[in-house]
């Protein structure tokens, strides 16, 4: 528990930042603390989380949301079909729940620790468990405190940026982290570009994952 709650500090810390402007924002939209406890829980998607109550705020149709978050959250599933390997031979209720808890922050951690050796899927959930835990606690506490704090959600929003930006220069710095690094953000910017805001993670990850792979054969 200890080395998996070291792996997940930057991340627990990082989500308070976040999810207290995130809890704010859940309050604004007419949730109680509970209410917004259970959606990080149960739901658990910051990207989702922001969008949501930012659509609602606009007055988007229900259909639309629901699409656009889907859509968002595709990803988790190459976060999770990711780590299938490591999970061979692990129960599978250990399996559903590391797989449900994994996170864009928390994914990078855990790949960092796998690579490294000497880890395993119990402490890859625990690092899961804690960095969640700490994003529920902090929507509740933002919901609870409401307006009260005036957090500009800009800031909120450079937060969760930063959290990747941590993430990327504690990789080390080969051929093919820095193509999949700078294919990644040239795929997002192009979308973006072009309009295409909803899937634009989704094609700038697997663009990056891509070229980092080309670039691996093409080396040998």
């Amino acid at each position: 528990m200890r080395s998996a709650l070291q792996a997940a500090a930057p991340i627990i810390l990082g989500y308070v930042a976040i999810g207290i402007p995130c809890g704010i924002l859940s309050d604004s939209i007419g949730l109680s603390w509970l209410q917004a406890f259970l959606l990080s829980v149960l739901f658990y998607s910051g990207a989702g989380q922001f969008m949501f109550a930012n659509m609602w705020l606009a007055g988007s149709p229900i259909a639309s949301i629901v699409a656009s978050i889907s859509l968002v959250n595709t990803r988790q599933m190459l976060y999770s079909a990711a780590f299938a390997p490591a999970c061979r031979g692990v129960g599978k209720g250990l399996s559903f729940l590391f797989a449900a808890t994994v996170t864009d922050e928390s994914y990078g951690v855990n790949v960092q620790r796998f690579s490294e050796g000497g880890w395993s899927v119990a402490k890859a959930t625990l690092v899961n468990v804690f960095s969640m835990s700490s994003w529920a606690v902090s929507n509740a506490v933002g919901a609870l405190v409401g307006s009260a704090i005036g957090i500009p959600l800009a800031i909120a929003s450079f937060a969760m940026t930063s959290i990747f930006i941590c993430l990327l220069v504690t990789q080390r710095a080969t051929v093919e982290n820095i193509v999949a690094a700078g294919v990644a953000v040239l795929g997002v910017f192009l979308c973006k570009c072009a309009g295409l805001t909803g899937p634009a993670i989704l094609v700038g990850a697997v663009a990056g994952v891509v070229a980092a792979m080309v670039a691996s054969w093409a080396r040998r």
